[in-house]
């Protein structure tokens, strides 16, 4: 009996390792769905940063991201980026970015995104950074990003792990 006992207990301790873990960076916040939320290393002494995210709107009403705050820099704004006349070109969204119902709006790099500035610190490889959007129906939501390498062309893997990377362990007894 204590031999069966143990092997369980093993099995299910193995089963929780490699188990793909919920996503702990999703968030709900009335019809809205954040995922995604990550930011990337910037190198020492810059004072400007960028964090990134998805957003869905699952709802039948828009809502609008109206400000971004924390406690990472001086000031974070919603920002655009595009193509004007062949010049790239960036400005804040003065009037929040919209996401329609039943619409996604992702800000990635050479798009939508969040503008840190005056960086107090700067965004390391592994950080958790805390912010907080603003929107117009769904209120305050604390989101958190997870800062990525410098250069990284987008969030790591949904903290789930790679099974092409893990040891074999077709041999092993329980």
């Amino acid at each position: 009996m204590r031999k069966t006992v143990h092997g369980f207990i093993g099995m299910a301790l193995l089963a929780c390792v490699f188990a793909a873990p919920a996503r702990g960076d999703d968030v709900n916040a009335g019809d809205l769905l954040i995922t995604q939320a990550w930011s990337r290393a910037t190198p020492g002494g810059a004072k400007m940063g960028a964090g990134y995210l998805t957003i869905e709107n699952k709802g039948s009403a828009a809502d609008k991201l109206v400000g971004v705050s924390g406690d990472i820099a001086g000031k974070i704004e919603v920002h655009e980026m595009a193509m004007n006349d062949g010049v790239m070109k960036m400005r804040p969204l003065d009037k929040g970015l919209t996401i329609e119902p039943g619409k996604t709006v992702k800000l990635a790099p050479g798009g939508y995104h969040l503008m840190m500035m005056d960086l107090k610190n700067p965004l390391k490889q592994g950080d958790k950074v805390p912010v907080t959007l603003q929107f117009e129906k769904a209120g305050k939501v604390a989101v958190t990003l997870e800062v990525q390498a410098v250069g990284a062309p987008g969030p790591s893997a949904g903290g789930g792990m790679d099974m092409k990377k893990m040891p074999d362990h077709s041999g092993m007894k329980m």
